[in-house]
């Protein structure tokens, strides 16, 4: 099993299925999966639908049981990535209990480390495709045609929350409990640092030389949101 985490605009969503299809595993992300169960009427989708329908926060032990429900269909057999799951030490250390339990446990968690201030240009060139949500960035990755995905042709727009008094509110709030998840990880010696400054194809390279070598923990400072 491995953990990917790193603050929102690290690249995440973006190394996941580089990861993914060398492993041969699924990714899981938490929305995505809440948003499947309570699409599909399943138990914990309907006890999940209770708090997201009134814009609550779903409680931790559900949404630990909803990747553990995912986790026993076949696919996930040989594992899964994790994508920005755990959020906080509290969902950290439920899922630990609960892995265990199933005989499984957190391999390797790899931490996508970019400081404050290169998140903050980098979301603020954040686009998105209206119809599909495929990602562009207009510095780093941007789209053949300015303004139309290269995909399905549709427009792509910044999103309200990618504008930067929104982000950087957003990492004063996000950054501490993600430290305190990195901080967990780095205690029980699976945790590697890789530097998500650098471009994309590097990212990767980086990310599948950890899983492919042995282990060896590589911890880069983090700069955290002031």
């Amino acid at each position: 099993m491995v953990v990917l985490l790193g603050s929102p605009g690290a690249g995440k969503g973006t190394q996941a299925p580089v990861l993914a299809e060398h492993l041969e595993v699924p990714v899981l992300a938490s929305g995505d999966l809440l948003r499947s169960a309570v699409a599909n009427a399943t138990p914990l989708g309907r006890e999940a639908d209770r708090f997201m329908s009134r814009g609550q926060l779903v409680p931790d032990e559900t949404i630990v049981r909803v990747f553990l429900d995912r986790l026993e269909r076949d696919d996930a057999e040989g594992g899964a990535i994790l994508d920005g799951f755990p959020r906080t030490r509290v969902q950290a250390e439920a899922l630990d209990v609960a892995l265990s339990g199933a005989g499984r446990r957190v391999d390797r968690t790899i931490f996508i480390d970019v400081p404050t201030e290169d998140l903050v240009k980098r979301m603020a060139n954040r686009r998105i495709c209206t119809a599909n949500g495929h990602v562009y960035n207009l510095a780093s990755n941007p789209p053949r045609e300015p303004g139309l995905c290269d995909i399905d042709g549709s427009p792509i727009v910044q999103r309200p929350d990618d504008h930067e008094a929104t982000v950087r509110a957003r990492m004063r709030e996000q950054i501490p409990p993600l430290l305190e998840v990195v901080d967990h990880y780095r205690k029980a010696g699976v945790l590697q640092t890789v530097d998500g400054r650098e471009p994309i194809a590097e990212v990767s390279s980086r990310v599948l030389t950890m899983i492919d070598a042995p282990f060896a923990e590589m911890v880069a400072p983090w700069e955290p949101a002031t």
